[in-house]
């Protein structure tokens, strides 16, 4: 197959398509007579990508795959397009997204321990509804406590092919507030061996691997920098919860 006539059509399918194509997706494309190599799909995107230099849209590669995106020095006039009102989230919100982003698998007794307060249903149901997170697994302790984890959709959202791509957890403003509490280095148990496949990490052991890295995305997660909730309780009396996962507080995720 002409080169020219390759990247048109992966031009046309990356804008009809509306999620990421990965280069096994965009191969599909093909019969098996007229099926172009792997390395003939990957000439054919580098060159896209590079005739969308200077444009205001570019082509870029997330986990999912390559998808055209508006840049970013145009986003803030394109946007109007759209009239639904900015979704903003709560600052616990935030905390809890970055605590699961790199330290995962985690489970939610661990995050409420780290932050000092118990950790609202809303909250896990909003992350889990945008399909940020998911449960990778069980940690092997009583009760059997769901592990945790990124998805794809969280690294598609933030631009990123991967955990490795994150930013490390010193790049965090006021973080020697976090530093006693943080320490990745601890045991955390064994993970039982009922682990789910395909989380951002591919595995709930890999995220164990990111944790010991301290990534931590700088938009969603510079909210855990600063603590403004109220100590954990000591007693048997009732946590302190964080409240609705929806607030129009400065710290927008979008």
């Amino acid at each position: 197959m002409e080169p020219q006539l390759l990247k048109r059509i992966i031009e046309a399918a990356l804008l009809a398509s509306a999620q990421p194509l990965s280069l096994p997706q965009l191969s599909g494309l093909f019969d098996e007579f007229e099926m172009p190599s792997h390395e003939d799909l990957a000439k054919a995107v580098e060159e896209l990508k590079a005739d969308a230099e200077g444009r205001g849209i570019e082509l870029v590669e997330v986990a999912s795959g390559f998808r055209y995106q508006v840049c970013n020095d145009v986003h803030a006039h394109v946007c109007r397009l759209w009239s639904e009102r900015q979704t903003r989230y709560s600052r616990a919100l935030l905390e809890t997204l970055s605590l699961i982003a790199y330290r995962q698998p985690i489970t939610r007794a661990e995050i409420e321990q780290i932050r000092g307060v118990a950790v609202s249903t809303n909250i896990v149901r909003t992350l889990e509804e945008r399909e940020w997170v998911r449960v990778v697994g069980y940690r092997d302790l009583p009760g059997k406590p769901a592990l945790f984890g990124t998805t794809k959709q969280f690294l598609d959202y933030f631009n990123l092919k991967s955990l490795d791509e994150l930013p490390p957890l010193g790049e965090l403003r006021d973080i020697e507030e976090l530093d006693p509490q943080l320490a990745l280095d601890e045991p955390r148990g064994p993970i039982h061996a009922q682990v789910a496949p395909d989380v951002a990490g591919d595995t709930a052991a890999a995220g164990s691997e990111h944790a010991g890295e301290d990534p931590i995305d700088e938009t969603a997660i510079a909210a855990v920098a600063e603590h403004g909730d109220e100590p954990a309780p000591t007693d048997d009396r009732e946590a302190p919860t964080d409240g609705d996962a929806h607030e129009d507080t400065p710290e927008s995720i979008a």
